[in-house]
Order: structure tokens, then sequence, then C-alpha cells
């Protein structure tokens, strides 16, 4: 039982360590995905955060290159009730245990991850530490309450690509995937895209590549850009919308994103998801705050107030947008229905939505994937 898992208030679980001989500190989460733990693993929104996965068994399908949504795994560790002793899958390259050691990851097996979830529901996201060395109890109790946390921390600027870059110029990348065994044992992209006739910004707080991948698909030519972007570099591109990326952390501690957006409105489309979408609140003049323990996992119903149409929902965020804090020309357009947040809105005067979850999905269901075809209907329009 060399792996320890300890929160801030002096629970501790221990397990059995596997994948980097490290400690690491972190905001303890759960995500309710039954599968699609390597995309929760590269996921930027993730930075700074200890995930805990709900389903009892994880790794049965291994790690493969073409799954991953980002440039590297962003967790800080990572914890499972049971790690599958047998990786099965075609597609597979390597094990999430070597997987995780190569990127220098601690994990923990075999804690009791349905006791450490009821602890987070009913206390909340709490500072934490993990460890596969020789930590105590104590020592690991101390690490945790030590840590930083996530309120007030600009964790963007640490997962954003440092230089602006076009999504994939060579249409290489963003095929859909048509899931088949070649003769060389390879997946294959058989889908033809449409012509890139719209050509728009994407700001990267953190971008999942499934999300350029979906725009693409949709005929958007991406233009992608550094979180520190002003207004106006991202004007320079002559771009007929802005796209606002997902990302961590707390949105109260972007000034220079909120300012940016603020430049934006009313001069271009603009959609957002995630924390694009809690920017967006900042630059409209509102405020967000953090929720008791966040909404992570494939399964989040939301509700469409003009519709009424419900739909299950990905989604990975701590914060949410006050809609007291929302000016009068804001409306709010989506509500989660578990605990009535805002999870939409849209500007009554200008071409501006947002969406506070991940219609891109990866893993999740595609219940929201029109909201990207509405994107390429405001800007036509």
């Amino acid at each position: 039982m060399n792996g320890v898992f300890a929160l801030e208030d002096g629970t501790v679980f221990r397990g059995s360590g596997f994948g980097a001989t490290a400690t690491a500190c972190g905001e303890a989460v759960f995500n309710t995905s039954i599968t699609g733990y390597q995309e929760i693993l590269t996921d930027p929104s993730y930075k700074g955060q200890i995930v805990a996965m709900t389903y009892t068994q994880i790794g049965n399908y291994g790690i493969n290159p073409e799954d991953v949504e980002s440039w590297k795994p962003h967790v800080a560790g990572f914890l499972v009730r049971e790690l599958s002793a047998v990786v099965s899958n075609w597609r597979s390259t390597q094990s999430l245990p070597d997987y995780l050691a190569e990127n220098k990851i601690p994990a923990v097996q075999g804690i009791d991850t349905r006791a450490l979830t009821k602890i987070l529901r009913v206390k909340g996201a709490m500072k934490s530490c993990i460890s596969t060395e020789k930590l105590t109890d104590k020592e690991a109790v101390a690490r945790a309450k030590e840590w930083r946390g996530i309120v007030g921390v600009d964790y963007v600027k640490e997962v954003t690509h440092p230089k602006p870059f076009a999504w994939d110029p060579d249409d290489k990348l963003s095929s859909n995937w048509k899931i088949e065994r070649g003769a060389d044992g390879q997946m294959h992209y058989t889908d033809e895209l449409r012509p890139a006739d719209i050509p728009i910004v994407a700001f990267d707080y953190g971008i999942k590549y499934n999300i350029l991948r979906r725009l693409r698909q949709r005929g958007f030519k991406v233009q992608v850009v550094p979180a520190t972007t002003t207004a106006e570099e991202a004007l320079k591109y002559k771009p007929a919308g802005i796209f606002l990326s997902n990302g961590p952390g707390d949105p109260d501690a972007l000034p220079y994103a909120h300012a940016a957006v603020r430049g934006l409105l009313g001069k271009v489309p603009i959609f957002g998801i995630c924390l694009g979408h809690q920017i967006l609140g900042h630059a409209y003049g509102g405020r967000t705050f953090k929720l008791k323990f966040g909404h992570r996992g494939g399964n989040q119903p939301v509700k469409d107030l003009p519709t009424g149409k419900v739909a299950i929902t990905s989604q990975n965020h701590g914060f949410a947008v006050d809609p007291k804090s929302l000016p009068s020309d804001v409306e709010v357009t989506h509500i989660n229905l578990n605990d009535q947040t805002v999870e939409g809105m849209r500007h009554k005067k200008l071409p501006v939505f947002s969406v506070q979850y991940h219609p891109e999905a990866s893993p999740g269901p595609h219940d929201a994937g029109y909201l990207f075809d509405q994107f390429r209907e405001l800007i036509t329009r």
C-alpha cells in the first residue's frame, strides 16, 4: 500500500501506487464518465486537479495517440478503484501506468472512490495531496493544507500554446473517425471535409483538439491564438467570428482575457464554451462564483429554456456565472437541471452566445453538437 491520498480535512486513503513515483498536490474532484479516461487526462481544464474516476475499472483499453485532447496530460494526479490488469484494444499502443509514468504523474488504485465522492459532494472540492513515495499520512495531510489552491490562480498561462498557429492546414487531422481495422492495423480517416470557407480566431485558454476538429468539420478555417492575445491583435487576422475555448482554473483571475473579449463585443460574432463562457460573463460586467464540487462527467442534464428541450451533456468546470450579476441585455438560455445554475446565455442585441458545457464531447454524448452549426449560421446570417 505504497500510495497515499490525503484531503485537507485530514481524511486519508491508502492504496497501491502506479504511474510515476512522485508527490503532487491539487484540488480533489471526481468525474462520473464511464469511458474516456485518456481524454480526461489530457484535457487542459484539469490543470491543478487530482481526478477520481467514479467508474470502478479504469485502464482496460490502454492509451492510443489518436485520442489525446492536447499536447500532454495536465492532471496533477489520478485516482481509481481498480486498475485493469489487462489492456485489450487493437488501437492501444501503451498501458495507462506506463503513460502516467512517462509523463511524471502519480496515481493510486484500490481506494474507495465511492466514499471519496460522497465526501466531496457533502464537504465540497478540497485541497489534496497524492503520493507514491514514502510519505506518512500526517505528511500528506500537511502538504494538502499548504497547497495554494485554485481560487485566484491563473492556470491558463500554463496550458495555452505560446505562439499562434493555424489548425490542420493540410486537412489531415479533422475528419470524422471511422473505426475500422485496415490491412496495416491503423485507424483510417475516410470522411471528406467540406471547404474551409469561414475564417475564425480561436482563443486558446486550454483548448481541446476535438473542439478544433468540430470547428473544421463545419467549414471553419481556424487560427488559434494564445490566451494573452489582445482584441486588436485578434482582429488583425480579419476573422468572420471569434471562438472562446475551455480552460482551467478561476475565471476571476484572468483580467487580460476579460479585457480582450470586452474589446471584441459588437465587432464580430462570438461563441464561447466552458471557461470562454465564464470569461464572457466577466466581459459583460458580470461575476462568477465557485461551485461546491463542480460538474464533471458525461451525464449532466441541461435545459434549453427557449425550446424546452433537454440535452445530456459533457461538462468539466468548478465555477459558474452569477445570473443576478448579468446586465439586462444578456439573457440566460440554458440551465443545469441538477442545481439550476447557468449553462448558457446570449446577448439580446449583439451576435454573441455561449454555453457552460462541451458540445464537442470527448468523452461524452453528442446531443449538443448542433451548437457549432448555430455558430456558422450566426456568422453567415
